[in-house]
């Protein structure tokens, strides 16, 4: 899940959002970056940890200015670099936006967008947002906010600036976190209560379907629509280690907990309205799955256990042969394997040595390989013939890979 904080108020802003980030490293990441609004947006953004972008603020004239938004991403359109970090801008300029979730019409927004003269330098979902505030744009961003939302399909949060309304930051929440944190003279928006707390303990959660102005003198909260909703403040009680853990006791048991939303993450955008299933990434052909006359899995620790579920699912659900293997014994044997043969290599990161020799090893056998990993761009995905992404976030407890 990305991290996202905003300020506006009377402080230099850059600070706070870089605290608000730091604040939200529990996470897990593979970039970062920043926009601050000062008469022109300047937006900075490296791959990689905090530290590298702190380096590159550090290493430039430090953007000044008293509204300000951040983002750590962990990727899921896109491979993990500078050009798809967040902020992303519109073609002016003059629009930035960050974003958690996912957009599940991405790709035919884009094609429309091309076609309309808009040009692209990312390969996120993100961007697509913000060429259609600027397409909606008439001089009230968050008109232009409701507009783009109504558009869009998919589980995400949004938070937009514009250089030509620099005193507000606007939000909007479908299916993804996003919070308001209340000061006096100074508000902040966050995806999380813990980025916020640096400021205030008094916060209004997002509703579902919401669209926030924050200003620094007040906030206002409508529907899609621009119907007018109330703002029902609350005060929070956690101290900040309970914060970035939700209010539970520990990240294993915050974990527990979310494994539906897991669940449904994962499932999102792979069941088209008719109700059939849709892998657009699969990147292998309808005709390769149906010449599959049995399936081999290939996984260590606990991504061996999924495995083994998975083997009594596709016996009983698709009538084919399953074997599965740990990895590490996998490489060391000499496999019946053909085009025919279909092979899964799990691993959460993407990364694990036993796994990846597995996959180079079942490829040079003849088989088909389709990874089934958690890390957009890991070593995994450059093996294999197609990829499957759970989309589940990252792992912070470690109960379990």
């Amino acid at each position: 899940m990305c991290g996202i904080v905003g300020y506006v108020g009377p402080d230099q802003a850059l600070p706070i959002v870089i605290e608000g980030l730091r604040r939200l490293e529990y996470r897990g990441y593979d970039s970062a970056g920043v926009a601050v609004t000062n008469g022109d947006i300047t937006v900075v953004k490296r791959a990689g940890k905090l530290s590298e972008l702190e380096s590159a603020l550090a290493g430039g004239a430090t953007p000044r200015g008293t509204v300000a938004m951040g983002h750590t991403r962990w990727a899921t359109h896109g491979a993990p670099n500078d050009l798809n970090a967040h902020p992303h801008l519109d073609c002016s300029g003059r629009i930035a936006v960050i974003h958690n979730g996912i957009i599940e019409n991405f790709q035919v927004l884009r094609d429309r967008l091309l076609k309309g003269g808009h040009t692209f330098v990312s390969e996120t979902d993100t961007e697509v947002v913000a060429h259609l505030i600027e397409e909606t744009d008439e001089g009230d961003l968050a008109e232009a906010v409701r507009r783009t939302a109504r558009q869009l399909t998919g589980a995400y949060s949004l938070v937009v600036t514009s250089a030509d309304d620099p005193d507000v930051i606007v939000g909007v929440k479908v299916s993804s976190p996003l919070v308001i944190g209340l000061g006096k003279g100074e508000n902040m928006l966050a995806s999380d209560i813990a980025a916020v707390m640096q400021k205030t303990k008094t916060v209004v959660p997002v509703l579902e379907n919401q669209v926030v102005e924050v200003r620094a003198g007040g906030v206002r909260i409508t529907d899609l629509e621009g119907e007018e909703m109330p703002l029902e403040p609350i005060e929070v009680e956690w101290d900040l280690a309970a914060a970035v853990k939700g209010g539970y006791p520990d990240f294993m048991l915050k974990e527990i907990h979310e494994q539906p939303d897991g669940i449904r993450d994962t499932l999102r955008a792979r069941i088209d309205s008719r109700g059939r299933l849709a892998l657009d990434e699969l990147q292998v052909s309808e005709a390769q799955i149906e010449s599959v006359n049995s399936v081999f899995v290939v996984a260590c620790g606990t991504a061996f256990h999924s495995g083994m579920v998975a083997k009594y699912a596709i016996e009983h659900w698709v009538r084919l042969p399953v074997q599965i293997e740990i990895a590490s014994e996998f490489r060391y044997r000499d496999p019946v394997l053909d085009s025919n043969t279909l092979t899964l290599g799990v691993s959460q990161s993407g990364e694990t040595i036993d796994t990846l020799e597995a996959v180079r090893h079942a490829r040079a056998q003849g088989s088909r390989v389709i990874a089934i990993t958690n890390t957009v761009g890991s070593s995994i995905t450059r093996e294999a013939d197609g990829v499957l992404y759970t989309h589940a976030g990252p792992e912070i407890g470690v109960a379990s890979t």
